[in-house]
């Protein structure tokens, strides 16, 4: 009875914020800093919107996958600042996009991401800008991580520095066959600023993190398996029959895993983040109330009455 109790509260608070809700909202709609930690995002998005040149480009598609493609070829898709701020703006959207489940990061032109645009890094070498850079960068691809949505980062040619670290912000990782994951960092005389480093322990270990850091090791498909840093591989349309492009190849990886309604896919992520993120006691609580979101909801109904699990 108790137990029937606490359900029903949950229940009668689905809609509400609760303790559980604000929780969520923190993890998956707030980064890092905040004006707390002396963090002027104004001033930095001023800054970097001082640099132009490429675009974030973010396309939703009808089956709730969205495809957000970095796009500044020219310069192998590097980050420009104006390009910074773009993705800040594409991850807001996507924070509140209600019928989406799954996410593609992918590059223009057959290439991933370069890193930051020299012309920009040079202009805010200073320590205090490339503080405020970098944390403004944390914010937005911490956000990204924290998305309600299954993501996977597609590499095709080059992911280098913070292309290498975008790649970290995804749930997922799929390398084209002569793609290259590599996080140059040391030979620019830097340590990762964005976040990929304590992300690339979480995935691949600290032992395997030291050794791509301090090695500044070019990350080819078979190893990034071997460490656990790549989940698949696309192949080519030469050396397989008719396997699609890439990104449609990807698109049916990822359908794998969001194969059901929105809200049940976006539980599903919620649930993981709190369990990546936070206490375990703090997890099993916000799990709780993640199920009661989901619980007897339209889904559920539906499955209860045309389904028998034991079939």
């Amino acid at each position: 009875m108790a137990l029937c109790a606490v359900m029903l509260q949950i229940l009668k608070s689905r809609s509400g914020c609760g303790a559980w809700g604000r929780l969520l909202q923190r993890q998956s709609s707030s980064g890092v800093y905040s004006s707390v930690h002396a963090f002027d995002e104004a001033e930095i998005r001023e800054k970097l919107q001082a640099f132009p040149g490429g675009s974030i480009d973010l396309f939703k598609q009808d089956s709730g996958i969205a495809v957000l493609t970095v796009n500044n070829p020219s310069r192998m898709n590097a980050l420009s600042g104006g390009m910074m701020v773009d993705l800040e703006e594409r991850v807001s959207e996507l924070e509140n996009w209600t019928d989406g489940k799954g996410l593609i990061l992918c590059g223009a032109a057959e290439t991933f991401c370069s890193g930051s645009d020299l012309n920009a890094v040079r202009a805010i070498s200073n320590p205090q800008d490339g503080m405020k850079m970098s944390m403004f960068m944390q914010n937005t691809l911490t956000r990204l991580l924290r998305l309600p949505l299954i993501s996977v980062a597609l590499v095709e040619g080059r992911a280098l520095g913070g292309g290498a670290e975008l790649t970290t912000a995804c749930d997922f990782r799929l390398m084209a066959s002569d793609s290259v994951i590599q996080f140059v960092h040391k030979h620019m005389g830097l340590v990762p600023g964005w976040g990929g480093g304590a992300r690339l322990v979480r995935i691949v270990g600290s032992q395997n993190a030291l050794k791509l850091l301090g090695g500044a090791l070019k990350v080819d498909p078979k190893l990034g398996l071997q460490i656990g840093l790549a989940d698949g591989v696309v192949e080519d349309a030469q050396t397989v029959e008719a396997p699609g492009s890439h990104l449609e190849q990807a698109e049916k990886w990822l359908g794998t895993y969001i194969k059901g309604p929105a809200p049940v896919i976006q539980a599903v992520k919620k649930v993981v983040l709190s369990g990546r993120e936070l206490p375990l006691s703090e997890a099993l609580k916000t799990e709780m109330g993640v199920f009661g979101t989901v619980w007897g909801g339209p889904a559920n109904l539906q499955a209860l009455a045309s389904k028998s699990k034991h079939k």
